[in-house]
Parts: C-alpha cells; sequence; structure tokens
C-alpha cells in the first residue's frame, strides 16, 4: 500500500467500542497515517453515533492530529475510496442478542452470541446485510480491505469469501486474550510468548505454546487446570478438569467451555437469566452506563469502563492487522481466512481462524497439517454446521437450516432444533427478508 493518508470507513460506527478503535488509531499515527475516519450506522443508531463522533473528535483534538471524521447514514459515502472497511454492526441491536440467548435456554439448549442455536440465529441476520455491504465495496472501493469484526465472526468472514469478490480479514479478540493470560500466568510480556493457532472461531485451540523457544504447553494446561485466571469478561469461569485438559493436549480458547462443560455452562445462564438478566440484557445497563459517560463534554479518552463491556484487546486485534497490511510486515497474527490447506482435513474454501503471516497481499495461514483426533471429531462438526449455516443465511432455505441447528453439537435432538428454529424465524422475522417466502 502506498497510500500516504487512509481512510478509514467504520460500519456501525455508534458501537460503544469505537473509543477503543479510535484510541487504537492515535496510538498508531506514527506506523498507520490514517487521515480520515468515517462513522456510519443506521437510524436506529443515531444518536449514539453522534455521541461517538463527538467523544471522537475530543479525542483526536486532544493530541492535535490531523484526522477529518464524520458520522453519517450514508454508508456509500463512508465506503467510497476507504483504504479499510471495518465493520463491528449488530442487526437488531441487544434486543435481538437477548432473544439469541433467551430462545435455546427455555429448551435446555445453550443460549449464547456467537454459539449453537443464538450464533446461527446472529448469523441468519447478519450475513445478508454484510452481503450487501461488499456489493458497495466492490463497486465504491475495490482495493479495499474489509476487515470484519461482526460475529459470528468465522461465518460471516466464509460467506464474503464465498459470495463476494471483496477482500477480506476476519477477526477476533479472543485470540489476543488467551496470549494476554497466558503471559500473565507465565510471568512474562506477551511479545516472548508464541502460540500455534488452529481451530475454528471461538472454537479455537492452541495446540502448542513456547516461551523464548522454550515448549510451555504443558506448564500452561497446568496452570489452567489448577485454577488460573483463564477466562473473558461474557464467558463464566467454569473450572477446567486437569485431567481432561491433560487428556487434550492443547489449551482451549474460553469458549470451549460451552462444549466440553454444557451442564455446567447452561446451569450457569438459567440462573443468570432468571436473577441478573442475560449477558446481553447485563450489557445494555453497561451501555446506558458507557454512553452516559461519553456525553461528558470534559471525557477525552476511552475511559476505563469500557473494560467491562467485553471487548479487550479489539483495537489491538484490528489496528495491528492494518499496520501490517499498509506497512506489510509480513507478521503474525491469528485471523478467520480460507484454510487453502493449513487443516489438511478441511476444504481449501472452508474459514477457519489459525496463526497467518500478514503482508500487503493478505494473510496466509500456516500450515499445521493433520491435527490430533482429540479435537478433531468436535471441529469438524462444527465446521459442517458452520458450512450449512452460511447456505442457509444465504438462501432463505427452511431445510438446509433444520439441517444446521441439527448439525449443531448443542442442540441435542431434532425435535428441539426444530422447536428452536421455528421460533428464530418468528422472532426475527423483520431481519430475515430471505425468508419472507415461508
Amino acid at each position: 500500500m502506498s497510500r500516504s493518508s487512509l481512510k478509514l470507513a467504520i460500519i456501525g460506527g455508534g458501537s460503544s467500542y469505537t473509543p477503543e478503535l479510535v484510541e487504537g488509531v492515535l496510538k498508531r499515527l506514527d506506523q498507520v497515517p490514517v487521515g480520515e475516519i468515517h462513522f456510519v450506522d443506521v437510524e436506529a443508531g443515531r444518536e449514539k453515533l453522534d455521541i461517538i463522533l463527538a467523544l471522537s473528535q475530543r479525542m483526536v483534538d486532544k493530541v492535535g492530529a490531523k484526522i477529518a471524521l464524520t458520522a453519517s447514514l450514508d454508508r456509500r459515502a463512508a465506503i467510497k475510496d476507504a483504504d479499510f472497511v471495518m465493520t463491528q454492526f449488530r442487526v437488531g441491536g441487544l434486543q435481538a442478542r437477548a432473544n439469541d440467548e433467551r430462545i435455546p435456554i427455555q429448551y435446555d439448549v445453550i443460549g449464547q452470541e456467537t454459539t449453537g442455536p443464538g450464533g446461527f440465529a446472529k448469523a441468519l441476520r447478519t450475513i445478508p446485510v454484510i452481503l450487501d455491504i461488499c456489493k458497495d465495496i466492490e463497486e465504491l472501493a475495490p482495493n479495499a480491505w474489509m476487515l470484519n469484526f461482526t460475529n459470528p465472526a468465522g461465518l460471516v468472514t466464509e460467506a464474503v469469501s464465498k459470495y463476494t469478490k471483496v477482500k477480506t480479514i476476519g477477526l477476533c479478540n479472543v485470540p489476543v486474550s488467551m496470549k494476554m493470560m497466558i503471559a500473565e500466568m507465565m510471568e512474562c510480556e506477551p511479545e516472548e510468548l508464541s502460540l500455534e493457532c488452529a481451530g475454528l472461531n471461538h472454537l479455537l485451540w492452541a495446540h502448542k505454546a513456547w516461551l523464548r523457544g522454550e515448549d510451555i504447553t504443558a506448564t500452561v494446561l497446568d496452570k489452567v487446570g489448577d485454577g488460573a485466571n483463564y477466562s473473558m469478561k461474557n464467558i463464566h469461569e467454569e473450572p477446567w478438569d486437569p485431567d481432561f485438559l491433560l487428556a487434550l493436549n492443547a489449551i482451549p480458547c474460553p469458549y470451549h467451555r460451552y462444549f466440553y462443560q454444557t451442564d455446567a455452562m447452561l446451569a450457569e445462564e438459567k440462573a443468570a437469566a432468571a436473577e441478573g438478566g442475560t449477558r446481553a440484557e447485563q450489557v445494555m445497563t453497561t451501555e446506558k452506563e458507557l454512553f452516559a459517560l461519553y456525553q461528558d463534554e470534559g471525557l477525552d479518552k476511552k475511559p476505563e469502563q469500557l473494560e467491562q463491556r467485553g471487548g479487550a484487546y479489539y483495537s489491538d486485534a484490528s489496528l495491528n492487522l492494518v499496520d501490517a497490511i499498509y506497512n506489510n510486515r509480513n507478521s503474525l497474527h491469528v485471523v478467520n481466512v480460507q484454510n487453502n490447506g493449513a487443516i489438511a482435513s478441511l476444504p481449501d474454501d472452508a474459514v477457519i481462524e489459525c496463526t497467518a503471516v500478514v503482508g500487503s497481499w493478505g494473510a496466509k495461514p500456516l500450515a499445521v497439517g493433520h491435527l490430533s483426533p482429540a479435537v478433531l471429531g468436535l471441529m469438524h462438526q462444527v465446521k459442517a454446521y458452520e458450512t450449512l449455516a452460511v447456505e442457509a443465511a444465504y438462501t432463505g432455505d427452511y431445510t438446509k437450516s433444520f439441517m444446521a441447528l441439527a448439525a449443531n453439537p448443542l442442540v441435542p435432538d431434532i425435535s428441539r432444533a426444530k422447536a428452536i428454529l421455528d421460533e428464530i424465524l418468528r422472532t426475527n422475522h423483520d431481519y430475515l427478508p430471505q425468508f419472507a417466502t415461508r
């Protein structure tokens, strides 16, 4: 990339995460010369968008940066001539997420934003919108990179890869969080660690961990099994069985608790929903508090309370990627990208999450070859579900949707799969135009 001044288009600019993104831009101006940021949102997010613009302007003014900030509801204007389009939106807002969490638990099934039926519902709402955005990118910014942070990131990235010509990389803060937590356990700097990561989004394993060249995988597994902090703000920290971790011989991501400790996680979800509300309902309260803070005209930096929102290291994940592409760093990042032989048993066009070399040409996954049977079965089952879910979201096909939920390992039988699907379609009717003929 040779542009001396970059334009970023932020789709979902009214998100409470945006100040962290702005902070990340300001910290990297010497390496990543951003000259323009265009925040865009939908009508329902107009008030939040205005608040974000005002706070962002105070942050930019504080450091004397020469960045033109715009906020509008005009997505095409935001995308036109952008170098990077960053997507971080939520179709239906937090109320839709709360529905995603509550519907499955009525049937004794995990209700979670990105995993299981909740993630499926989110994919159905999100994929048609992201594909529509891609049409604008193809027309108005064909050389732009789309960096997708919108969940479920793996499914969204696979849809973009399969159905559009847009250059895209999916990213997530979970791999960065894993590295930070392992660094804390090992009492070292994150830069001293190397992790060999491969799996799927929110189903990622670190198959090996090295500290200054020494294999520390077994030590990390011992520490996790012994109760070391290894979770995130939005995931209940159910203790890991040390014998199971020994058998697994790979470091699971925090989301694996939903698959490996389903009963305990479901019990915790049900109790939380009955007492303090689902995670989405709790976040609604957090968001109100954050936006009240953001309106303070004396505030000119990202407030510490944003850490409670659950998106720690978001700007590091996304802006380090911008840096790697713009400056052709050829550096290592854990991203969502087409497999292309990296995991031997998956198709080339399947989107995986893995360690990749990132430069101006994009992301090339590092090959891990054949994975252990300890992880292979679960990964293949979830990938089968993902493939069906992407097709269902694209086509609006009821039978494919039914099969996707039936294939998901968190849905125990087809009668519940069908009941949950029918309720998802009813509840999300206004956001699922692809199913309109049913």
